[in-house]
């Protein structure tokens, strides 16, 4: 047993793996939580639905085509995290604008989808 928590990362879309070069973020709650306060105090709280999301900062390497990952819609990311953790998520398609940096020869690519489960 390890007692890795953090570094290495493996990232994958449709089974196709790209070479991570920095965050990665696995985010699967299904709803979020806001306080409702008032003048009379903390009146309890709200629950909203939100769509689960990876994204994860990756190389543009000569083979990264960021028109096709831009084309993403009901795909399956994963994410395999330094801890042993692997996340999935599914039915998933890809949100924003992933602007390339020459600088740094990275893009920052984020999927959302309706649901992000632990596999492993």
């Amino acid at each position: 047993m390890t007692k890795r928590v953090a570094g290495v990362c493996y990232f994958k879309v449709n089974g196709e793996q790209f070479s991570v070069a920095g965050e990665c973020t696995v985010s699967p709650e299904e709803s979020e939580r806001e306080s409702l306060t008032g003048l009379a105090g903390v009146a309890g709280y709200k629950e909203m639905p939100r769509a689960a999301f990876i994204e994860v900062e990756v190389f543009t390497t000569e083979n990264f085509d960021i028109q096709n990952v831009a084309k993403v819609d009901d795909g399956t990311v994963t994410a395999e995290l330094a801890n042993g953790q692997v996340w999935a998520l599914r039915n998933a398609w890809k949100v924003g604008a992933s602007d390339m940096s020459a600088n740094n020869g990275t893009t920052t690519i984020r999927f959302e989808g309706p649901k992000c489960e632990r596999v492993q």
